[in-house]
């Protein structure tokens, strides 16, 4: 089968690779008809997570189910099936409690997996014309038939619910006013979110032209950081002061106003300026324990000058970690299906499976208005 194989830093191919096949009674195999680039792929694509060549990328999967093992009891083949790019059992103890982005059984000596990502555990990668699934009643989510909703279904793979979950970690609540820093994919899902949500006001911060206007479509208030420091910026918005919530939806690869360089911390301590006392943050952005191409030695090992002083003086509270899609994506695929949502006003582009390395090229160096790109195998 045809598949998305990295290469090397800044490379990948779509190449031919061995069709999966069914390995336990509980696996189902599923023909892949959507499958998404991811902003954590290019983590791997950019050569900073230590990726060996020949991984199999895609995390972001759903398609039709065409083999299922013996031990599946509530799948058929034929169903139309959508998956969490976290593979979890459903029955460890962190699965049990809803924790399923931490699954104690998928990956040992590591907390979660998920599908074609490096340190996530052995499973391959959706970027592809067929997917193993393990633990298959427990990972697939039931689609209706059909193509309709295509683009915005896929989205319940990961940004969706990562969005929304950022909302959920900073406790978004009807009336509220939230910043929202990043308006990539996440982050116009998180601001999206809020809204859903009932927040009264959200301020979306970047400063590409392309992600700042789909903020503003969406009836979020954009705030470009390169025309000044934007904890200001919502200060002056917010009668001097702050939001009550704040979601960081950028991680480790944070650049600050004015400067040309990564400051990894620096969305973190700019939530912290945002954010009025006792508020509340949520951070979905991902950080990782290291990065060998962070810009010192610190960032290097994962750890950051972050504003712990100002975090306790404010009395602020912070919820982070990787989403539990499945707590999620049952419900936001009902307001998807009954039209209280439409999240795939943030795909910019759909493309065939063989236009992929095109497709990260471009979306690595944000240009041509690349915001989210959906492969069709």
């Amino acid at each position: 089968m045809k598949a998305v194989v990295y290469k090397e830093p800044f490379s990948v191919a779509v190449e031919d690779v061995g069709k999966p096949g069914l390995q336990h009674p509980n696996d189902v195999i599923v023909r892949v008809t959507s499958t998404a680039i991811c902003g954590s792929d290019l983590h791997m694509y950019e050569g900073r997570t230590g990726a060996e060549p020949g991984i199999v990328f895609g995390h972001e999967n759903m398609g039709i189910i065409e083999e299922v093992g013996q031990g599946v009891t509530s799948l058929k083949a034929g169903d139309r099936v959508v998956m969490p790019f976290n593979v979890s059992c459903g029955f460890c103890k962190n699965c049990v409690d809803g924790f399923t982005a931490f699954c104690l059984t998928v990956n040992p000596g590591f907390p979660g997996g998920a599908y074609g990502y490096v340190s996530m555990g052995p499973w391959q990668g959706g970027q592809a014309e067929h997917l193993r699934v393990p633990y298959a009643d427990f990972n697939c989510l039931k689609l209706p038939s059909g193509q309709e909703h295509e683009t915005d279904f896929i989205l319940l793979a990961d940004i969706f619910p990562t969005g929304y979950h950022g909302c959920e970690l900073a406790r978004v609540s009807p009336g509220e006013s939230v910043a929202v820093y990043g308006a990539g994919p996440v982050g116009l899902m998180a601001a999206y979110s809020a809204l859903l949500r009932g927040a009264r006001k959200v301020f979306v911060v970047d400063r590409v032209p392309e992600r700042l206007q789909k903020a503003e479509e969406i009836g979020a208030i954009p705030i470009d950081f390169s025309q000044g420091d934007p904890v200001e910026q919502i200060k002056e918005q917010t009668d001097g002061e702050g939001t009550d919530k704040g979601v960081d939806a950028v991680g480790y690869q944070a650049s600050a106003h004015g400067a040309d360089h990564e400051e990894p911390a620096t969305v973190l301590n700019s939530l912290v300026g945002t954010v009025r006392a006792t508020g509340a943050l949520g951070i979905p952005g991902l950080y990782v324990p290291s990065d060998p191409g962070g810009p010192d030695e610190q960032a290097k090992q994962g750890m950051l000058l972050v504003a712990i002083g100002k975090l306790f003086e404010k009395g602020l509270r912070m919820g982070t970690g990787q989403c539990n899609v499945k707590r999620y994506n049952r419900f936001l695929r009902d307001m998807i299906i009954e039209g209280r949502a439409k999240p795939s006003f943030v795909v910019s582009h759909e493309l065939p499976l063989d236009q992929a390395p095109s497709a990260y090229d471009k979306f690595d160096k944000r240009i041509e208005g690349y915001t989210k790109v959906v492969l069709h195998p």
